[in-house]
């Protein structure tokens, strides 16, 4: 058996657990530099703010109908993530991590448990150690997993947050309600193309020919297909590392000076050369962008990308930091109003197996320094140390308004109790 454990509105959850007076209030979350809403509490939903909506022209709606506006607390939701799956792996040697508020878990040798019980305790006990409310779906595959789980957030009161596929006359009722494109991995070009054969709802797709699906559309959808028959297809994912690793953002003004946008590239560069470390790759390339404000039509408009072969591969923030900035300075363009940048690096291959060069090679007081570097910033938990070419006040210059304090991750935001 499979169980898709999914937290509730997480962003939204995850302010209400510090700040009761939100809850039962409509909430929502807005973007990086407060742009659009990318998560509202169900209050919310129900007022009808839509999601991706631009808070410079929703902002009066929202202060009519009292929706209180927050901005994205990225470290708070990460680390409130982190405490949810590490709960889960209680319960389950074998999961996977679907996303930030979901996962799933495979249930071997469980076969004389209560799964209705069982999902009871899952949830009962993320909702009582870190008060993020979950719903929790349980079947014999991922895929009907999936369809539990909306069953069990759509009728909350009827299921109390648990729903069990375990019969043949469950699974069928359950794909009969599903439409078509609610299916997990069916998106909107593939929705046109079934409910053109007929497929309206799920139960109509597993009832398509399956060498025909094979035939004429993928493999992958095939094995959808025998996952909502109930014959499992789709197996746990491993952890793979990625294959390459960007770092993008906007900025909170435009930018029109070389020196703030080298600025900025080197804080990106550094962040990739981190998360290198962090999965013990090292790189041959790093790919550097700029893009100037494309919602300002009156403006001159400019895109431009620049790709950088490195000599040998590299998880030295000095190295790709210095690659990234000699980059971008043949790429910048005077008069040029700019609104966002990033940095990839790619080519990735294993930091301790790698093809060597016989005349070029890293400097070797390089990887201590980092690793130094990494002990340092893991243990404070604040980037203290960092290269002089970067903002040595803040990461990201992000226009955050609205921002609650980051409760779990800055000790001088942790809650004092009088």
């Amino acid at each position: 058996m499979f169980a898709l454990v999914d937290c509730n509105n997480f962003y939204a959850s995850c302010e209400r657990v510090f700040n009761p007076n939100l809850q039962g209030k409509p909430i929502a979350i807005l973007s990086n530099n407060d742009g659009c809403v990318i998560s509202r509490s169900d209050e919310a939903k129900a007022l009808q703010l839509p999601m991706g909506a631009p808070i410079f022209k929703w902002e009066s709606f929202c202060k009519q109908r009292n929706i209180e506006i927050l901005s994205s607390n990225y470290p708070l939701y990460g680390d409130m993530s982190d405490r949810v799956m590490k709960i889960l792996a209680q319960f389950t040697p074998d999961i996977e991590v679907y996303s930030i508020d979901e996962a799933f878990l495979q249930f071997k040798g469980f076969e004389n448990f209560n799964f209705e019980n069982y999902g009871k305790e899952i949830k009962n006990r993320i909702l009582q150690w870190t008060g993020i409310p979950t719903c929790v779906g349980i079947a014999p595959t991922k895929g009907l997993s999936k369809v539990a789980n909306k069953i069990a957030r759509k009728f909350l009161k009827e299921t109390n947050g648990v729903y069990v596929i375990d019969s043949e006359e469950k699974r069928i009722k359950a794909l009969q309600w599903t439409p078509i494109e609610k299916v997990w991995g069916i998106g909107h070009r593939l929705q046109k193309k079934l409910k053109a054969v007929g497929c309206i709802k799920a139960y109509d797709f597993t009832q398509l020919d399956s060498d025909f699906v094979r035939k004429k559309y993928s493999i992958t959808l095939w094995k959808l297909q025998q996952d909502l028959l109930g014959k499992p297809a789709i197996e746990l994912d491993e952890h793979k590392n990625k294959k390459a690793i960007a770092t993008t953002r906007s900025f909170e003004y435009t930018y029109s000076d070389i020196e703030n946008i080298k600025e900025r590239i080197a804080t990106f560069a550094v962040n990739c050369a981190e998360k290198l470390r962090k999965q013990n790759c090292s790189c041959h390339m790093v790919i550097v962008m700029l893009r100037s404000d494309r919602h300002k039509h009156n403006l001159e408009q400019h895109k431009i990308s620049r790709t950088v072969v490195l000599p040998y591969p590299t998880n030295s923030s000095l190295v790709i930091s210095k690659c990234a900035v000699e980059a971008v300075k043949t790429i910048f363009k005077t008069n040029i109003k700019y609104k966002r940048a990033g940095v990839i690096v790619t080519g990735l291959v294993p930091e301790d197996n790698y093809q060597l060069d016989l005349f070029s090679e890293e400097n070797p007081k390089h990887k201590p320094l980092m690793n130094a570097i990494d002990y340092i910033n893991t243990k404070y938990k604040a980037n203290c140390v960092k290269l002089g070419s970067q903002d040595l006040e803040r990461t990201w210059k992000m226009r955050q308004e609205r921002l609650s304090p980051k409760y779990t991750t800055n000790i001088n935001d942790i809650i004092v109790v009088k």
